[in-house]
C-alpha cells in the first residue's frame, strides 16, 4: 500500500495498488487447452496447425497458461485393468460430529488405493475415487478409511463398468 499525503489540507490520501492476477483465457487459449486435454503430447507445430498460429506463437502461449497455473501438468492415462487394478469404488466418508479436517485429510492422502478426493457439501465430507486389486483389498481399504479418526462411516458403490473417464469434451 502506498501513502500520499496531502500537507496543504492536512488530510490523508491513501493509494491502493492492487495487482491483478487473473489470467484472460481467449478463444485460442481456450482451443489450446482443448488440444491439450485430448493429447498431451501434441508437439508446437501441430497445435500452431490447428489454432492458426505460428509455432513460437503457440510455444508462448503455452508458456503463459503453464507459468499461471491454468496447465498444472501431463500425464500419461493407463487402463488400470491393465496395471491390476481391477475394481473401481466411489466411497463416500461421513464424518463424525467433532473433527478434524486436516487429520482427515492427511489420512486419507496416506491410505493406498485412493486415486481421486473430493471435499463436497451434503451428508458426506469427501467423496473418494478409489482402485484396487479385487474385493478383499477393497473391503481392507475400506476397513482402514473406517479406523481413521474423525470418520463416523462410509458409504461405497462399486463400479460395475467405466462408460468413460476424464471426458475431453
Amino acid at each position: 500500500m502506498y501513502v500520499r499525503r496531502n500537507t496543504r489540507k492536512r488530510t490523508a490520501n491513501v493509494v491502493l495498488c492492487i495487482r491483478r492476477t487473473e489470467t484472460v483465457i481467449d478463444a485460442v487459449d481456450r482451443q489450446l487447452i482443448d488440444l491439450l486435454r485430448a493429447n498431451g503430447r501434441a508437439s508446437y507445430a501441430e497445435l500452431a496447425r490447428q489454432v492458426g498460429l505460428s509455432s513460437p506463437a503457440v510455444h508462448e502461449r503455452v508458456g503463459k497458461l503453464e507459468a499461471a497455473g491454468v496447465i498444472s501438468g501431463y500425464r500419461a492415462v493407463i487402463d488400470p485393468a491393465a496395471v491390476g487394478l481391477n475394481v473401481t469404488a466411489l466411497v463416500g466418508v461421513i464424518e463424525s460430529d467433532s473433527v478434524d479436517d486436516t487429520g482427515v485429510e492427511e489420512a486419507l492422502r496416506a491410505t493406498s488405493g485412493i486415486e481421486d478426493c473430493w471435499r463436497v457439501a451434503g451428508s458426506e465430507g469427501y467423496v473418494l475415487k478409489v482402485r484396487v486389486p479385487d474385493i478383499p483389498a477393497l473391503e481392507a481399504t475400506i476397513s482402514e478409511l473406517n479406523r481413521i479418526r474423525g470418520v463416523a462411516r462410509t458409504r461405497t458403490t462399486v463400479v460395475l463398468s467405466t462408460k468413460w473417464e476424464g471426458r475431453h469434451g
